[in-house]
């Protein structure tokens, strides 16, 4: 390798530690949390900062007489999956947990709480009985096969749920699971909130072993 080569080489090599030196983990951390807020389904409250996006499935639940509206996409699909969602709530809940301090240091944990909440919101419509849990919005089959806009959505869209007669003990766990971490991440700012999601934990988890019974 020339002289030429290797000073180009170190170089190019200052100017990528350089980079990873000066990162701006804030921005990620903005961006990130933004990201949930363009997946957001239903009604978009005012203060959406995501402007480009615009409300949809606005008749989610209506085939089943329940309001299901609200919730997140799975990733750029128009179904609501309700496993990847609780999993997903369940991870953003345990992340205000314990680095709360961080995220108000940015001045994100606000952002953070609303993204959780979104998604607990809708669990919580989800949930109308005890031993009953709407776990999914849409059909992957036929969207997967058309690429779309959520606003401007025209496919059918059923809702399907678990309960004594159709047991779903993984979806019925993880959503338990996002219950009660997000109950514990508003436990100081929202207690009577908090409460309202363990009542949830509890009924869901009892939905769980009624799941396994079977």
């Amino acid at each position: 390798m020339s002289s030429t080569s290797y000073f180009c080489f170190g170089f190019s090599l200052l100017l990528l530690l350089h980079s990873a030196v000066s990162m701006d983990y804030g921005a990620a951390l903005t961006k990130s949390l933004l990201y949930f807020e363009a997946q957001r389904s239903g009604k978009l409250p005012p203060n959406q900062r995501v402007q480009w996006r615009g409300d949809s499935a606005l008749n989610d639940g209506r085939d089943a007489g329940v309001d299901l509206l609200g919730g997140y996409y799975d990733a750029g699909d128009d179904v609501k999956f309700g496993f990847p969602m609780a999993f997903t709530v369940t991870m953003l809940a345990w992340g205000v947990v314990e680095y709360g301090s961080q995220l108000q240091a940015k001045e994100e944990l606000s952002n953070a709480l609303e993204c959780i909440k979104w998604g607990t919101d809708y669990f919580i419509k989800a949930h109308p009985e005890p031993n009953v849990f709407y776990g999914e919005v849409g059909d992957g089959d036929s969207d997967h096969s058309c690429w779309q806009r959520p606003e401007d959505m025209t496919n059918t869209r059923n809702s399907y749920r678990i309960d004594e007669q159709h047991p779903g003990a993984d979806l019925a766990g993880e959503t338990a699971a996002a219950f009660a971490a997000a109950a514990i991440a508003f436990n100081g700012s929202n207690p009577s909130y908090s409460s309202q999601l363990i009542t949830h934990a509890k009924q869901v988890s009892l939905s769980l072993s009624l799941s396994l019974s079977n």
